[in-house]
C-alpha cells in the first residue's frame, strides 16, 4: 500500500463519519502504515483537525460538487475535506497541499476522479470564504451538531459558545507524578533539567500542566514509571476520593485505569483496590498502566449495574464511580465525539447511570463515601442525575466540595483552568 498521508487519513475519516467507528480505533491502524518519526503526526492533525471542522468543511465542498458522492466514491468526498483543512488550518504550503491531496486518488485507486478533486481544491484557492456567513446554520458556524448546541444553550445561556470554541482547541498535557517514586518537586526539577517548560501545577491535585505538548518518551523517566498522562480534571479524582490507610476501595468503570493508579499512588497503605470495568479488553490497558507504574489491584471484569454477577458481599470504605456518560467534556482530545454520539443516546446514558448508581450504592458502607463523576458537561448527566439520586435515598448525602466555587457538587467546563469538561459530586452514606 501507498504511504500517500492524504489517503490514509481519508479512510480514517470514512470509517469513522460514514461508518461510525471510533477514531482511537482507527487511527492507529492507520498509523501502522507510516513512518512514525516522518508521518504520524501529520496523520493525526490531518484526521482531528478534519472532525473539529466537519461541518464547516463539508459546507465547502457543498458550494463546488453539487451532486454528494457516494457508494465507492465515498471516500473521495473525506479525501477534498482533508484538501480544504491543510489549505484552511495548516502551514502546508497550498501547492503541496494540493498536489498530495490530488496524488492520493491515484492511491485510492479512482483516477478518474482526479480532475474534480483538484478542481474543487483551486475553486477553494480562489473563493475561500462564503458569501453569505450570516445565513449559515448554526452546527456549520459552531463546527458541533445542532442537537448539541441546543442543550448547551439550554444549560449555559451564558456560556455556551465559550465551550463551543474550546471545544475546537487543541488539548493541553497534563502530567501526574507517580508519588511512590517521585515528589512533585522533585520531577519539576527533572523536567527542568531536561528544559521541558511547565505552565503551571494545580494547588489541589498537584497535576502538572506543561507549556506545550511532547512526545512521552522525552518525559524523565517516562518508561520506569516515574508519570502519567492524564487531565488536570481527571486528576482531581483521587484527591476528592481520599482513600485512607486500610481502607478497601472500588472503582467502578476503571478502565484505561488512570483514576486507579491514581488511588494507588496516593494511598500506599490502602487496603485494598478493585478496578471494575464491563469490557475484559479494556482492562488490558489498566493491567498495563499498573505493571508500568509499579502498583498493585484487583483488575475484574464485571457489569457495574448487575453487581450480584460478581460481587463478594464485602462492602467498600469508598467507591469511585466514573460513570458511562457522553464524553461531551472531552471533545478537544476525541472531536469525533461530536458526530458518533446522537441526541437519543443521552437518555439512554441517563438511565444507565441511573441503574448503576442504584446497583452500586448497597456496596458502600455506611459512613462511607462515593466520588460521582463524568467527563460530561450535559446537566441530565450531572447536577441533575445527582439531586435526583439524593431525592430517592434517604442515607445519601451530597457534600460540599470547597474547589467548585458553589459550596456542591463541581461542574468544571472545557479550558477552565486549561482543563477538560468534568463533573464531581462527593456523596456520604449515612451511619
Amino acid at each position: 500500500m501507498s504511504k500517500n498521508i492524504r489517503a490514509l487519513a481519508a479512510r480514517t475519516l470514512f470509517a469513522v463519519v460514514d461508518q461510525g467507528r471510533s477514531l482511537s480505533d482507527e487511527l492507529p491502524k492507520q498509523q501502522l502504515l507510516v513512518d512514525p518519526a516522518k508521518d504520524k503526526a501529520l496523520l493525526q492533525e490531518l484526521c482531528y483537525g478534519v472532525l473539529r471542522y466537519l461541518p464547516e468543511l463539508e459546507q465547502h465542498v457543498r458550494r463546488f460538487v453539487k451532486k454528494p458522492l457516494t457508494g465507492k466514491q465515498r471516500v473521495f468526498h473525506f479525501l477534498m475535506l482533508v484538501g480544504i483543512y491543510q489549505i484552511k488550518y495548516t502551514r502546508i504550503p497550498d501547492h503541496a497541499a494540493v498536489a498530495e491531496t490530488v496524488a492520493a486518488t491515484a492511491v485510492l485507486k479512482n483516477r478518474h476522479l482526479k480532475g474534480m478533486v483538484n478542481a474543487v481544491l483551486r475553486s477553494y484557492q480562489r473563493a475561500p470564504d462564503f458569501e453569505n456567513p450570516e445565513e449559515l446554520s448554526p452546527a456549520v458556524q459552531y463546527n458541533h451538531p445542532g442537537w448539541f448546541i441546543k442543550k448547551l444553550q439550554q444549560g449555559y445561556p451564558e456560556q455556551w459558545q465559550e465551550i463551543l470554541a474550546q471545544n475546537l482547541l487543541r488539548p493541553p498535557m497534563w502530567l501526574r507524578v507517580n508519588q511512590q517514586k517521585s515528589s512533585v518537586d522533585d520531577y519539576l526539577a527533572l523536567l527542568e533539567t531536561a528544559d521541558i517548560a511547565v505552565k503551571q501545577v494545580m494547588p489541589f491535585s498537584q497535576a502538572i500542566l506543561l507549556e506545550q505538548a511532547i512526545d512521552v518518551h522525552k518525559l524523565p523517566n517516562f518508561v520506569e514509571g516515574w508519570v502519567s498522562i492524564q487531565d488536570g480534571a481527571a486528576q482531581v479524582a483521587a484527591p476528592l476520593l481520599d482513600a485512607q490507610a486500610g481502607d478497601v476501595v472500588l472503582d467502578c468503570c476503571a478502565a484505561p485505569g488512570g483514576k486507579t493508579c491514581h488511588i494507588l499512588e496516593l494511598t500506599p497503605d490502602i487496603g485494598e483496590v478493585t478496578a471494575l470495568d464491563i469490557e475484559s479488553q479494556r482492562l488490558i490497558r489498566v493491567e498495563q498502566n499498573l505493571i508500568r507504574l509499579g502498583l498493585d489491584a484487583t483488575v475484574l471484569a464485571g457489569d457495574a449495574a448487575n453487581p450480584e454477577q460478581w460481587f463478594d458481599g464485602k462492602l467498600f470504605d469508598r467507591i469511585l464511580l466514573d460513570a458511562p456518560c457522553s464524553g461531551t467534556g472531552v471533545i478537544r482530545k476525541n472531536p469525533d465525539i461530536k458526530w458518533l454520539r446522537r441526541d437519543s443516546d443521552i437518555d439512554n446514558l441517563v438511565l444507565l447511570q441511573r441503574q448503576i448508581l442504584a446497583a452500586i450504592w448497597p456496596l458502600l458502607k455506611p459512613g462511607g463515601t462515593m466520588i460521582y463523576a463524568t467527563c460530561s458537561v450535559l446537566p441530565e448527566e450531572n447536577s441533575q442525575q445527582v439531586a435526583r439520586f439524593v431525592l430517592d435515598n434517604e442515607d445519601a448525602n451530597l457534600e460540599p466540595i470547597p474547589m467548585s466555587g458553589t459550596g456542591s457538587d463541581w461542574q468544571i467546563l472545557p479550558g477552565e483552568n486549561s482543563m477538560d469538561g468534568f463533573y464531581y459530586a462527593k456523596l456520604t452514606k449515612t451511619q
